[in-house]
């Protein structure tokens, strides 16, 4: 390989980097930069002021998050990219439908920068199977019940 210039080595990795990582091999500082562990214990600890900005009630928590994905994966790093793929958040502005588990908010949490998350309204409460069909969700995370029209039985006209 030529030291000349378009040569890409080792050695011109590490001059770019300006780090002095001698006697690291590549794999390794790029690993120790992208694991898991960075993440802060902070993130996944409640905090109890959340309620009040959101506008959200302790004692009757919503039963269904809303989630869309409003940023991309391209550059995250890979367990992000997991976990948007695992929720089926892979296509950007595609709501998706979540129970309000912990198990789901742990995995929430840590994409929570790439995410939106509302509470589902149900503003003409629950639909029944007849109307499923007709349902639709709205950008505000409301469950619209769409009521189609019937037809008018027409009366005999007698002369």
């Amino acid at each position: 390989m030529a030291a000349g210039r378009g040569a890409v080595g080792l050695g011109a990795v590490w001059k770019v980097l300006g780090r002095r990582t001698e006697g690291v091999a590549p794999a390794v500082w790029a690993r120790q930069m992208f694991t898991r562990s960075r993440i802060p214990k902070a993130v996944f600890q409640p905090r109890p002021g959340d309620h009040e900005k959101y506008g959200g009630d302790p004692e009757q928590p919503h039963k269904i998050h809303v989630v869309t994905r409003i940023k991309s994966v391209i550059g995250r790093p890979y367990w992000e990219k997991m976990i948007i793929h695992n929720l089926g958040l892979d296509k950007a502005h595609q709501p998706r439908l979540h129970k309000n588990i912990p198990s789901v908010n742990s995995k929430l949490k840590v994409v929570k920068h790439l995410i939106r998350i509302q509470p589902l309204k149900l503003p003409y409460g629950l639909p029944t199977e007849e109307e499923m069909s007709d349902t639709f969700l709205t950008s505000k995370g409301e469950l619209i019940i769409r009521s189609r029209l019937k037809p008018v039985e027409q009366k005999e006209i007698k002369s």
